[in-house]
């Protein structure tokens, strides 16, 4: 147990049932769970449920003789770390934007000094109605958060924005807000991340096997760090974290460009990606016809960014990543000299039980100041909590 609580109100609405999943990942985060359910939400899902999946009894009447000697609404809203209203209705947004307490729920959330994150859901002309959102709009004013629905087709047949979130991001940003450390609160970072192409005509390029896995894993660590975070992407099949501002793109050119816009306004650079080292000499604008049995195609070298950003080093820190196939240690302080790293991370792209497109990985992190950490075999966003420790242990 991490001896964080969340306490979860969940209110009637037709997706009252998907807290359920919510309450279950944060669990499985290994967070203390509370359950406040409206008169309302009852009617929808059962509080037998939630009790199963909290592991704690579920409140529902504010009137309930108490299981302990403590007043009930103030004892969770003191025991909360976080509180998050899944789904909130518009009228619980309603009801504490305008001071009214009249049940278990808005009396604790009132009663609470912890961060309380509501998570819309409700049908899409209401959510649109400028009474909500004027609500929404003055309780945002006061310091509370929102998750904003997501859009597609709701459970009266409308279409349009009022589906909750779904509940994986939901867990994934109140994980974000209890993270510690935050000791990247005020600092910009900017990681790079997964495969360039090099193309070679409008259908067929080079590439390689970069999945972005790692450099995914080092943007969310650094969010929950409380970092600003820019992830600079090529193609990927992962979804981005939340809370990161990403850019996509496609070519070395492309990344080098993107990097350079930004470069001057960030205090962490982190290259993770797998950038294409070498490109066609000459591009086909049209697709090339097979005609021979063989093709020979003239490659040129391509832009080092990591070594062109280095030489621009002012008071960035820039970390590089070296994947290498032998004399892994020898070559990574090569490059950590050479191209005026601070870090550099080494892997071994031959091992079969990690790298590219695997969860896990084995790596050694070499500073500029001769000191190394040695990671065994471990999942990326292990890896990436390892990496920003090791970083701020020398600011």
């Amino acid at each position: 147990m991490n001896n964080k609580c969340i306490v979860v109100g969940v209110t009637g609405g037709i997706a009252a049932y998907k807290a359920l999943d919510v309450i279950s990942r944060l669990r499985k985060l290994d967070y203390e769970v509370r359950v406040i359910m409206t008169k309302s939400a009852c009617e929808f899902v059962t509080p037998l449920s939630f009790q199963s999946l909290s592991q704690n009894i579920v409140i529902t009447d504010m009137f309930d003789e108490p299981k302990a000697w403590e007043i009930q609404h103030i004892s969770l809203a003191q025991k909360a770390d976080l509180m998050l209203i899944v789904p909130a209705t518009a009228n619980i947004i309603g009801k504490v934007a305008n001071g009214i307490a009249d049940d278990m729920l808005s009396t604790t959330i009132m009663a609470t000094q912890a961060p309380v994150v509501f998570a819309s859901a409700m049908n899409t002309q209401m959510f649109a109605n400028p009474i909500v959102q004027g609500n929404i709009e003055k309780l945002k004013s006061f310091g509370y958060r929102f998750i904003e629905p997501a859009s597609g087709r709701l459970a009266c047949g409308d279409v349009g924005k009022g589906k909750l979130e779904d509940t994986e991001k939901i867990a994934e940003i109140v994980d974000s807000m209890l993270y510690e450390p935050k000791d990247l609160l005020n600092k910009k970072v900017l990681i790079t991340a997964g495969p360039t192409e090099a193309p070679i005509d409008p259908v067929r390029c080079i590439t390689n096997h970069s999945s972005g896995k790692m450099g995914y894993a080092i943007a969310a660590e650094a969010r929950n760090r409380g970092a600003e975070v820019t992830l600079i992407s090529g193609a990927t099949n992962i979804y981005p974290p939340l809370g990161v501002k990403v850019i996509n793109v496609k070519t070395n050119e492309e990344m080098l460009n993107s990097i350079l816009d930004l470069y001057s306004q960030m205090d962490i650079i982190i290259k993770s990606a797998a950038v294409s080292d070498y490109k066609v000499k000459n591009y086909s604008k049209e697709k090339i016809k097979k005609k021979e049995d063989t093709l020979v195609l003239e490659l040129t070298k391509d832009t080092d960014i990591l070594k062109f950003i280095g030489s621009k080093k002012q008071n960035q820190v820039l970390v590089g990543f070296a994947a290498e196939s032998n004399d892994l240690i020898i070559n990574a302080k090569e490059k950590l000299k050479h191209k005026n790293l601070d870090y550099v991370v080494a892997n071994d792209i031959t091992q079969i039980d990690g790298g590219f497109h695997s969860d896990f990985n084995r790596v050694t992190i070499l500073s500029k100041h001769g000191e190394s950490l040695n990671l065994d075999k471990m999942n990326k966003k292990d890896i990436a909590k390892n990496l920003f420790d090791f970083i701020m242990k020398e600011r």
